[in-house]
């Protein structure tokens, strides 16, 4: 295993792998309720924005056009997220706990398969050249 591959790939995928590994698993890891888990939470809900947007300058697999299915997943994130957070605001905790662990795992599943795919970057991670 090596992150040359990723570190030497072009903007936007390390942005992309590194805000959805490191700092959604950090999150989930935080105690929650606390002011760090909010905050941690806006940081988290930012990244997954903007890793969610970024995704669609990622085509390396072109199905529909430029996009795949991962771009899918990435329209989900994109409603699913908000929603969340709305569900923390009006003090549904079940609910954003159930939705935001679903989007991690889901995301990191989903999205994962595809990702380690062979002739993907995030093949050459994992497995190498």
């Amino acid at each position: 295993m090596s992150l040359r591959p990723l570190l030497s790939a072009p903007p936007p995928i390390p942005w992309h792998a590194f805000a959805a590994l490191a700092v959604g698993g950090a999150q989930l890891g935080l105690p929650k309720g606390t002011t760090r888990h909010r905050i941690m939470g806006y940081a988290w809900v930012a990244l997954m924005l903007v890793i969610a947007v970024s995704s669609f300058w990622i085509q390396q697999i072109r199905l529909v056009g430029p996009f795949s299915p991962i771009h899918l997943l990435s329209i989900l994130v994109l409603i699913a997220v908000p929603l969340a957070v709305w569900h923390a605001h009006n003090h549904h905790v079940a609910r954003h706990r159930r939705m935001m662990i679903a989007l991690y795992i889901f995301a990191l599943v989903g999205a994962g398969v595809f990702t380690l795919l062979p002739g993907r970057i995030m093949h050459a991670v994992v497995f190498g050249q």
